[in-house]
C-alpha cells in the first residue's frame, strides 16, 4: 500500500511516497529493535525526532469497564511502523500507572475531574512500540496521589523508558550513536516542573544544554477543546486554570538552549513553527487515548511529527504522518490526512511562512 507523508523543508511543502510492504501472512514472534547510528558518524548524519501527543491507554479506575479489549496488546499496532522509524520516539503519558490502589485526585468537579490508572505492563505496550522518552509533566500524572508517581517511575524504569517532568525529575539525559540527548517537561499543575516559570524553565534548559547535543523540550499548555486549535499569542484561561502563554515559553526555551519543542494539552493539533532553526509543535493532539477522552472532529485526529536535526540540534525537515483513533480510542493511519491538512493550514493562519523552512 502506498501513502503520503507531509515533509517541511528549506524549500516548502512537498511529498514523498512511503512503501508499505504487504503484512506477512504468519504472526512472528520477533519484536522489532531500533538501529542506533554507527558510534562515529559524518557531520552532515541527521537525527531522527518523533513527537506524539496525549497517551492514556485505557483506566482500571473506578473499575476495569475501560480497559481496552485484549487488554491493550494490540492497541498501538497500527501504528508501530511509523513511531519505531526515527533514533527517539517521545509521547505525553497522561495518567499512572499502578495496578491498584493509590489516592484518586479531588478536584472538586465532578464533571470534568478524571482519574486515569493505567495497568503498569502497559508500559511494556509502548515500549515494545518504540517509545523511548514520555513527559510526566501534564495535570494527570498526580492522579493516584504519592503511590501513583512512584509506581509509575518505578514501573518505566523497569521497562527501560526515559521520562522526566516533576519537579524532582527537572530532565533526563541519554545517549545514542555518541549523541547525547536530553529532555525536559514543564506543566502548570502541581507536582510539575513549571511552565509559567519561564525564568526557571530558561535555567533547567541551559543546564540541560551544557550537558547534552540535542535538547527535547516539553510543555503541557494551553486552552483545551474543538474550539482551541489557534495560538493566540497570549496566556490562556481554562477552567479557571492559569494554562500558560505557549507561545512565549517555546520562544523563551528555545532562547536558552532547546532544539525542539513539543506541545500538548489543548487535545488538538495547532500549528507548527520555526524559531531560529528550531521546530515548535505547539500541540499534537490526542494520540491514544481510550474511552475517557472525546473523539469527535478535531479532538480525534493528530499529528504524528518527525524531525529530522543536525548534530548541533538544528531544524533541516520534519514530515507529518496523519492518525485517527477508531473504536473508542484505538490509533490508526488516516489516509484522509485530515490532522496533515489542519496543521498546515493552522501553521499558515498562526505563522505565516515562517513554517515553511528555516528562518
Amino acid at each position: 500500500m502506498i501513502g503520503t507523508v507531509a515533509v517541511l523543508g528549506a524549500g516548502g511543502l512537498i511529498y514523498n511516497q512511503i512503501t508499505k510492504s504487504p503484512a506477512p501472512e504468519e504472526k512472528t514472534e520477533t519484536i522489532p529493535v531500533k538501529t542506533e547510528p554507527p558510534e562515529e558518524t559524518p557531520e552532515d548524519t541527521l537525527y531522527t525526532i518523533i513527537g506524539v501527543g496525549d497517551i492514556m491507554m485505557g483506566t482500571n479506575y473506578p473499575d476495569r469497564s475501560s480497559l481496552p479489549p485484549n487488554d491493550g496488546e494490540n492497541m498501538l499496532d497500527g501504528v508501530k511502523g511509523v513511531l519505531m522509524d526515527a533514533d527517539v520516539t517521545f509521547g505525553n503519558l497522561e495518567g499512572t500507572l499502578l495496578n491498584s490502589g493509590g489516592t484518586p485526585k479531588d478536584c472538586g468537579d465532578s464533571e470534568n475531574c478524571h482519574s486515569f490508572r493505567m495497568p503498569e505492563h502497559y508500559a511494556g505496550y509502548l515500549r515494545d512500540a518504540g517509545f523511548d522518552i514520555l513527559s510526566l509533566a501534564n495535570n494527570h500524572s498526580g492522579d493516584m496521589g504519592d503511590k501513583g508517581r512512584k509506581s509509575t517511575t518505578g514501573t518505566l524504569d523497569k521497562y527501560g523508558l526515559k521520562y522526566s517532568g516533576y519537579i524532582s525529575i527537572p530532565y533526563t539525559i541519554f545517549e545514542i550513536g555518541g549523541v547525547k540527548f536530553g529532555m525536559a517537561a514543564f506543566a502548570p499543575n502541581n507536582g510539575t516542573q513549571p511552565l509559567n516559570d519561564h525564568d526557571n524553565a530558561a535555567k533547567v534548559v541551559r543546564d540541560l544544554k551544557s550537558k547534552c547535543d540535542i535538547v527535547i523540550v516539553s510543555f503541557h499548555g494551553g486552552a483545551e477543546g474543538s474550539g482551541a486549535t489557534r495560538v493566540p499569542k497570549r496566556r490562556e484561561i481554562f477552567l479557571g486554570e492559569d494554562r500558560g502563554n505557549v507561545y512565549e515559553f517555546a520562544h523563551t526555551v528555545i532562547d536558552a538552549g532547546a532544539d525542539i519543542v513539543f506541545g500538548h494539552g489543548p487535545h488538538v493539533p495547532r500549528g507548527l513553527e520555526i524559531y531560529n532553526d528550531r521546530l515548535i509543535a505547539y500541540s499534537l493532539g490526542n494520540f491514544c487515548t481510550y474511552k475517557k477522552f472525546g473523539l469527535s472532529g478535531a479532538l480525534g485526529i493528530a499529528p504524528i511529527v518527525k524531525v529530522y536535526v543536525n548534530k548541533n540540534g538544528e531544524y533541516v525537515k520534519s514530515e507529518i504522518i496523519s492518525i485517527k483513533q477508531i473504536k473508542s480510542g484505538i490509533p490508526v493511519i488516516d489516509e484522509e490526512k485530515a490532522a496533515e491538512k489542519l496543521v498546515m493550514k493552522l501553521s499558515r493562519q498562526d505563522f505565516g511562512e515562517t513554517v515553511a523552512g528555516k528562518n
